[in-house]
């Protein structure tokens, strides 16, 4: 049976007069249902299986904390990538220790806010709160808090046309719906989210909202960044990830071309079964990779640790910085200190020791000031970005 039409197009009018056909979605789930075949039904359990992997070796790393925070801070540092900044996860950690990073300060205040709204999203729904309208609108106002999109109106619902592609509604690539039809689409979308009008897989539910949201565009700016924050907050709100460890954005980077094709495949001809096959893959792709990267973390600390314990009574101190170290991969030696209860002196011996064993790197080349970089750490984390 033909699927009915996933969308309708109505022509609206612009501020200068110029019509336009703005695309106005059908509520979720597609009607008539997906046709999940055994293809697809195969590749949602491997997804599931390897998220489950992946839920489970944060639960078995001896500082799941640790990899949380670098792991979160790799996603920000990627998804404000795609809306082309040109920060990188080292420019990120310099920021955060209060150091002048190599770029433009507002492509880094941007990759700093994803991380607090993130942080934000994920502790209201620790506390209970649904994932909801009014939570997505709370998360948007920390996204653009400051620096870049500040004047977009942070936390609020947009109020006049936008569109993506193009200098103006009228040659863009793609239009969302009109301002009075935005909470319409948004009504039907919650709903969809909490299982209503029928409850839905949470893979298949996850990825149907990410183009329902990206279709939307309900927001004047930031709605790519908080499209892809939607599925990681689903998931966990879902209960299939007990911590934030999923993030699709390299996916989507390696593969945009693909990504933005397929979004519009869905609006014109309905092929939501043709976004399942490459959301899944992402999903099982991204979930792997995320595993891999975790033990290979944990095999470096501990051959790093024994490299170190090779020093006999002397490992002491260095082995506390090292542990610190996993916290701020790149850092001065007061930041050091202040982590580790260490006096300064201690600490700059402990990094020369470090940096005898080929584990830490200076950066500077300066006498005074100097900045610390776990290289092989960072370089880990830093793959794709």
């Amino acid at each position: 049976m033909p699927r009915k039409p996933p969308g309708k197009y109505q022509v609206i009018s612009t501020v200068g007069g110029e019509k336009c056909r703005a695309y106005v979605p059908a509520p979720l789930p597609p009607d008539p249902p997906l046709r999940l075949d055994s293809e697809l039904q195969e590749a949602m359990d491997r997804s599931l299986l390897a998220l489950g992997r992946l839920d489970g070796i944060s639960a078995l790393l001896p500082e799941p904390a640790l990899f949380l925070y670098m792991y979160v801070r790799k996603e920000a540092v990627l998804s404000s990538q795609i809306e082309g900044t040109q920060s990188s996860l080292s420019d990120l950690l310099m920021f955060e220790s209060e150091e002048r990073p190599a770029a433009p300060l507002d492509d880094v205040r941007e990759v700093s806010n994803y991380v607090a709204a993130l942080d934000h999203g994920m502790k209201r729904l620790r506390e209970g709160f649904p994932l909801s309208l009014r939570l997505l609108k709370e998360i948007h106002a920390v996204l653009l808090r400051r620096g870049r999109g500040s004047d977009k109106d942070p936390g609020e619902f947009r109020r006049s046309q936008n569109w993506v592609g193009g200098t103006r509604p009228g040659n863009a690539l793609f239009v969302p719906p009109p301002p009075e039809l935005l909470m319409e689409c948004l009504g039907a979308l919650e709903k969809f989210l909490h299982d209503d009008p029928t409850p839905t897989p949470v893979l298949v539910k996850a990825a149907l909202a990410h183009v329902q949201f990206e279709t939307i565009h309900p927001f004047l700016d930031g709605n790519g960044r908080l499209g892809r924050l939607l599925i990681t907050f689903l998931l966990c709100a879902e209960g299939v990830l007990s911590q934030p460890l999923l993030y699709l954005s390299l996916y989507f980077k390696a593969h945009r071309e693909e990504y933005y094709d397929l979004l519009q495949r869905v609006r014109t001809a309905g092929d939501w079964e043709a976004w399942l096959r490459f959301f899944l893959a992402g999903v099982r792709e991204t979930a792997e990779n995320a595993t891999q990267t975790a033990q290979r973390l944990v095999r470096l600390f501990a051959e790093d640790r024994q490299a170190i314990q090779t020093l006999g009574q002397a490992a002491g101190s260095p082995l506390r910085v090292h542990q610190a170290l996993q916290q701020a991969p790149l850092a001065g030696v007061k930041r050091l200190a202040a982590l580790t209860g260490l006096s300064v002196p201690t600490v700059t011996s402990s990094l020369h020791r470090l940096q005898e064993k080929a584990i830490v790197r200076e950066l500077t080349g300066r006498r005074y000031g100097r900045i610390f970089c776990y290289e092989r750490y960072l370089n880990v984390l830093d793959e794709g970005t």
